[in-house]
């Protein structure tokens, strides 16, 4: 999870300065507005309730889905759109709150196995390691290899995997063959993408 949610700042982030220009402008903006959407969505969380398992499924799957598309989106909405500046921000902050949401409700739920010390220092733990991840794969194997397009699909295939794994999870009759459904759709949605990523990036651009 926080491998992705870098991978798709710093995704964005490459992207503003390519359409914009003035990198360090472009990516403290980025930076802010995802770490203060990621608040917004950490505040939100404590008004999330009910069955904290599909909450958390719900969550990650529209991760998957919003991060997973977001490169290509912008593509075509740099080319097609007016307002690119708004929507790219836009783009950011959603992405940045839906990651801030699901965090703490992730250390809910392992509190409920591991207790409150233990959720925290392990969900803190894999979040900064997961960072450290992303921040190596990024400039050094995925944008090499897969370009901007690609790596933003195969990250939110990264977070639908979890999602899938955790609507396995979810109790029999609370809706758990819905959710598993609609993050192996999400899953196979971005892996078409992750195909024709280098078509859709030129295809914009044309």
């Amino acid at each position: 999870m926080a491998t992705s949610g870098l991978l798709y700042e710093l995704a964005l982030g490459t992207l503003a300065t390519y359409f914009l220009g003035n990198a360090v402008t472009q990516f403290s903006i980025v930076l802010g507005v995802y770490l203060s959407s990621m608040g917004v969505g950490s505040f939100a969380s404590s008004r999330v309730g009910g069955l904290l398992t599909a909450r958390f499924v719900e969550i990650e799957t529209a991760v998957a889905f919003v991060g997973g598309t977001s490169a290509a989106f912008l593509f075509y909405a740099f080319t097609r759109l007016p307002l690119f500046r708004p929507i790219l921000y836009a783009e950011v902050f959603v992405i940045g709150a839906l990651v801030g949401l699901e965090l703490p409700i992730l250390l809910r739920l392992l509190r409920e196995d591991m207790g409150f010390h233990q959720s925290v220092v392990r969900g803190l733990t894999f979040d900064y390691v997961g960072s450290l991840v992303a921040s190596l794969l990024f400039p050094l194997v995925l944008v090499p290899t897969l370009g901007l397009v690609r790596t933003a699909a195969v990250s939110g295939i990264v977070n639908a995997g979890v999602a899938s794994f955790g609507a396995t999870l979810v109790p029999a009759g609370r809706g758990r063959g819905l959710h598993f459904a609609a993050a192996v759709a999400t899953g196979a949605a971005l892996l078409v993408l992750v195909v024709l990523g280098g078509d859709v990036a030129r295809a914009t651009a044309d």
